[in-house]
Order: structure tokens, then C-alpha cells, then sequence
């Protein structure tokens, strides 16, 4: 098990005084370590310092957060403690008042949870899919058997600089995170951020319906987080489990009613998805 994790709900309290953020935030990641613990470990501790600090923030916080990886990859190359060999994925989700930006280099995976549908918050980076693929032959990066130069199975990642060039050079094995931007809205109820290991065995709507099942069941995202694990453990998932559950209301999700027809009885969309996930489990 080498992934890593930080969950911050209160930002301004975590950073102090001192804070230069204008609005009540949060702050969460997951980060799937490989070849060992220290590239996890230590973007785990010193992301949100990156992009806290950087110059960008909170005026554009996009452009900070993708400063910061890029920041933090480099800092961690310079490590002379460390086994910079080792590398990791990472997925953020910085919360800004109504805004949140999710980021992401490698293969963990955010979804929303808006009335009872999934919404995917960020794209897989795998070396066979189409666009990472044509970049990476365009670095002169090859892809054999879904494997980065035959070595590692995600396009992004953090460390494993014995597969990069000298910093600041483009290679086919990025850190700058794909980014997506969303107002929240009350229908927006919960975010679920796991690393593969969650989504390997389970579809982006079978998480929500069953996390959203166990919210109103007792309302606690820690133990949906842990049901979640569970589940995919039953299922025989084969590689390290991370799962962050984070819920956008004190309340329990409401029960999904379908409006009555006159016409003739019907089921409405958010019914409809929540069927698509029982099937889909």
C-alpha cells in the first residue's frame, strides 16, 4: 500500500492567519504511489504549499494549482534524501466558496454525486488513450502493451525522474494535471476521489448510488468511504484503495421523489440513474 491522502476542511484555519484566501475552502487529494512511498509521501505534504505560495494565487487559482505540481515535481527531483525513482499520481480538489477546481496527473479518478447522477470530474490518463498517446510519440515516447515506454501504466505522474529529461524539458511522462472547473450547485450533493484500485471493479454510477444509499442511511462520508473500500475489496480488486468521500451539505441526501403525471405514470431521471446504478453493481 503506497498511496497517500490529506483531507482539509477548513483552509483558512489550517493555514492560519496569515491566509491569503477570501472565501471559506477545502482542500483534498489522493495520491497513488509507485516504486515506493516517497513521491507520495512527499507531494502528499507540500502540494497545497505550492500552490498557496504561488504567485497566481487566489487571483487565478488554475493557473496555481498547475504552477504548483509542476513546482512540487521539480522540489522532489532536488530531494537528495529521497528516491526520486519512486513516483506518484495525484488528484486535487480545491474548494473556493461555490467553486471547485479538481486536478489531476495519472489515473485516480473524481465523481460527482448531483441528485443521485454520476458527473465525472476528471479524465483517466492512460498511455493508450488517443491524446496521450499522440503525445507522447510526438516526445519521442513509445507505448507497448498500455505501458509508458513499456514501463509504467498512467501518461502523468510526479517523481519517477529515471523516465524524465532534465526539469523543464518536454517527455512523453508529464506532471502538469488536466484541470476542470465546476460551480457547485444544491443539487451537487457529494465528491467521491479514489485511485484505481475503486474504479477498476466499480462503474462512476455504481459508486454514487451506493454511496449516496449509505449517506442517508447514517450521513457520515468516512464510513461511505470505508463501505466503498469494502466493496471493492469483495469484488477482488488487485491494487491499493484510496477513497475520499466529501459531502457539500451537513444533511443526509433527500430522498428522490418522482412527480406525479396525469398522464400516466413515469420515472424521472435522477430514478432512472439511481436504477442504472443498482444494474450497473
Amino acid at each position: 500500500m503506497e498511496d497517500e491522502h490529506v483531507c482539509i476542511d477548513d483552509l483558512i484555519q489550517h493555514i492560519g492567519p496569515a491566509s491569503t484566501i477570501p472565501l471559506p475552502g477545502a482542500f483534498y487529494g489522493v495520491f497513488d504511489g509507485h516504486g515506493g512511498t516517497d513521491a507520495a509521501l512527499f507531494i502528499r505534504n507540500n502540494i497545497l504549499k505550492f500552490i498557496v505560495e504561488d504567485s497566481h494565487f487566489p487571483t487565478c487559482v488554475g493557473h496555481a494549482i498547475t504552477s504548483a505540481f509542476l513546482k512540487a515535481d521539480y522540489a522532489f527531483a532536488d530531494s537528495s534524501s529521497l528516491d526520486i525513482s519512486s513516483g506518484t499520481t495525484a488528484l486535487t480538489a480545491l474548494v473556493s466558496g461555490r467553486t471547485m477546481i479538481v486536478a489531476n496527473a495519472g489515473d485516480c479518478r473524481a465523481v460527482l454525486g448531483r441528485r443521485g447522477r454520476a458527473i465525472e470530474m476528471s479524465k483517466d490518463q492512460k498511455p493508450d488513450c488517443t491524446s496521450e498517446r499522440l503525445r507522447i510519440e510526438k516526445l519521442g515516447g513509445v507505448v507497448y502493451d498500455g505501458y509508458l515506454n513499456g514501463q509504467l501504466s498512467v501518461s502523468r505522474a510526479l517523481g519517477d525522474w529515471h523516465m524524465k529529461g532534465p526539469k523543464g524539458s518536454a517527455c512523453p511522462l508529464s506532471s502538469e494535471p488536466e484541470l476542470q472547473e465546476i460551480i457547485l450547485t444544491e443539487d451537487d450533493e457529494f465528491l467521491i476521489m479514489g485511485c484505481d484500485g475503486l474504479w477498476d471493479v466499480m462503474s462512476n454510477q455504481c459508486a454514487v448510488t451506493m454511496a449516496r444509499k449509505e449517506l442517508m442511511i447514517h450521513n457520515d462520508p468516512q464510513r461511505c468511504s470505508r463501505e466503498l473500500v469494502r466493496e471493492a475489496l469483495k469484488r477482488n480488486s488487485c491494487d491499493n484503495l484510496t477513497v475520499i468521500v466529501i459531502c457539500f451539505s451537513p444533511d443526509p441526501p433527500p430522498r428522490i421523489e418522482t412527480p406525479p403525471s396525469r398522464v400516466r405514470r413515469s420515472i424521472s431521471a435522477e430514478g432512472l440513474n439511481l436504477l442504472k446504478g443498482v444494474l450497473d453493481c
